[in-house]
């Protein structure tokens, strides 16, 4: 099998089995979406989720959030992973956003992480999910399973990992492609164990075809001679 043909299967796969993919991360405009963003580094969205209610009641836009020290917003996300890192990062972020943006999102990759707490996987989740524009993120899930099925070769970062993806993919699917990867990551090819048994994918998988097919003797059994007796 071709690369080129492990991404066309893969990607037929996601197309028939999951036609809808979107972020698990619930909110209502651009700057609630990029706060949940920078909040889910390294913590679940379900734990996001639980938190922004509260903090988008107190803080509901740039402006506000602007005006606001880190240690106001800090106990708004006290159950978040690092809350005091991201304290100061939601501080600096809206204040940036009202100095130079207008407290407006921008939505260049270029612009976003100029802001604080902003790295490229941030900024390429605002850019295609705020603006539909080409661009994937890669998180831990995007990177794991991309290796496992063999999309990516020998990628030791996620930049290099978003590169060649982005080779592939056609650029109308990087989008959706995204989610599809971390949604198929977190439930699916897990870290620790994943459920290569109820996958769907593994006759395009790397990793299945190396830990379990090499592994088992497939090959015909040899009979021993018949005797000359």
């Amino acid at each position: 099998m071709t690369r080129k043909e492990r991404f066309e299967g893969v990607i037929r796969y996601f197309e028939q089995e999951r036609p809808v993919a979107e972020t698990e991360l619930e909110y209502t405009d651009p700057f609630e979406l990029l706060v949940a963003v920078i909040l889910s580094a390294q913590c679940t969205d379900k734990r996001v989720n639980m938190t922004t209610p509260a903090l988008f009641a107190a803080f509901p836009d740039a402006a506000s959030m602007a005006v606001a020290t880190p240690d106001q917003i800090f106990p708004y996300i006290r159950s978040i992973s690092y809350p005091n890192n991201k304290a100061k990062h939601l501080a600096g972020m809206a204040r940036m956003l009202v100095e130079r943006f207008k407290g407006k999102v921008p939505s260049s990759v270029e612009e976003l992480v100029q802001l604080p707490g902003v790295g490229r996987k941030t900024a390429n989740v605002i850019a295609s999910v705020v603006y539909n524009l080409p661009a994937i993120a890669v998180d831990t899930h995007v990177f794991r399973v991309s290796a496992r099925l063999g999309l990516t070769v020998r990628a030791k970062n996620p930049l290099q990992t978003e590169r060649q993806l982005v080779k592939f993919i056609p650029e109308n699917k990087l989008a959706i492609a995204h989610h599809w990867l971390i949604l198929h990551g977190r439930y699916v090819c897990i870290a620790r164990k994943p459920a290569c048994e109820g996958c769907g994918l593994t006759r395009y998988c790397k990793y299945f075809e190396s830990t379990f097919l090499k592994k088992k003797d497939i090959r015909p059994r040899k009979v021993p001679p018949r005797s000359s007796r």
